[in-house]
């Protein structure tokens, strides 16, 4: 039990830094008190030379994840991967989850970010939390979910291109199989036909073929 602790303590080291201002921030939503220095964009880096924002008000927190992948593919799984994220919000079990919503371009939000925040070939996702998302014990469990988002968003498109991958091996092996199995045994009398020759005679040679029977 003392060493799972450790190891928890040490996995939440990431939360616990990373997601500081975006708890200080919350927490001013549960008690809605907005300090005026904090009303307007607020850049959070969390990766190399990226960053989500927060933009903090009396009523909702709004976070806007830019999603950046360089790798082509990656970029195309992730979008697709992030317009379903949005369309599971309408089920009926998660009516009571923030809102969510996905664009190919960047929200009203984030007017005045550099030109190079509003880039992002993946869209952008954005998360609207009221007070009574971070109510109690919530708040931990939202900034851990905000913290680890982009995280969580790579570690499913990796899975994915992993699960495509191998499903092409194995289609790519079973037709292989099929070809293998397609082939069929050469016959050998048409192998001693055609490796067959025939040699051309001449008359001295064939009146002694003659007679020599």
């Amino acid at each position: 039990d003392h060493k799972e602790a450790i190891l928890l303590k040490i996995a939440s080291i990431r939360e616990v830094v990373q997601g500081a201002p975006l708890r200080a921030i919350l927490k001013q939503l549960i008690s809605r008190t907005v300090k005026l220095d904090l009303n307007k964009l607020v850049s959070i880096v969390h990766r190399p030379n990226e960053s989500f924002f927060v933009v903090p008000q009396v009523e909702k927190v709004t976070v806007i994840f830019p999603m950046r992948f360089k790798d082509s593919v990656d970029t195309i799984l992730a979008t697709s991967f992030l317009q379903e994220f949005v369309e599971a919000k309408r089920a009926p079990v998660l009516t009571n989850a923030p809102s969510v919503t996905w664009s190919s371009s960047p929200p009203a939000e984030m007017e005045g970010a550099s030109s190079e925040a509003l880039s992002a070939k993946a869209g952008f996702v954005s998360f609207v939390i009221l007070p009574r998302h971070v109510d109690g014990r919530k708040l931990d469990k939202v900034v851990w979910s905000l913290s680890t988002f982009r995280a969580y968003v790579s570690y499913h498109v990796k899975c994915s291109e992993a699960f495509m991958h191998t499903r092409m091996r194995r289609r790519v092996e079973s037709l292989i199989g099929a070809l293998n199995r397609a082939k069929t045994e050469p016959n050998k009398d048409s192998k001693t036909l055609q490796t067959r020759s025939f040699k051309r005679l001449s008359i001295k040679d064939g009146e002694s073929s003659f007679n020599s029977r």
